[in-house]
């Protein structure tokens, strides 16, 4: 399979872009080269490699989901940019 320069600007106008003549030349050559890639990749033997999710074979460590004491919330609204009474004030963002 190869890519012509009318699919180039086909693309291109799917993807709103502009290119010069010469820029689309280039694309064009450049798209060729990845799709020639592709089809040596297709040619490599996979029989009996298991498919991978990931290129690492590590996982997650997480740490055990333990219950604290809430904070209290004097402490908390010391942040705050802004409250009122015990409460974050925040901007309204309903009309």
């Amino acid at each position: 399979m190869s890519v012509t320069t009318k699919d180039v600007a086909y693309i291109a106008e799917l993807a709103r872009l502009r290119f010069t003549d010469e820029e689309m030349l280039t694309m064009t050559s450049e798209l060729n080269n990845i799709l020639h890639y592709v089809e040596k990749l297709n040619e490599v033997d996979t029989e009996g490699v298991a498919p991978l999710s990931s290129i690492h074979d590590q996982i997650n460590v997480l740490r055990e989901d333990v219950e604290l004491p809430a904070l209290a919330s004097a402490s908390v609204l010391l942040n705050a940019p802004d409250k009122q009474d015990r409460f974050f004030k925040v901007p309204k963002v309903i009309g």
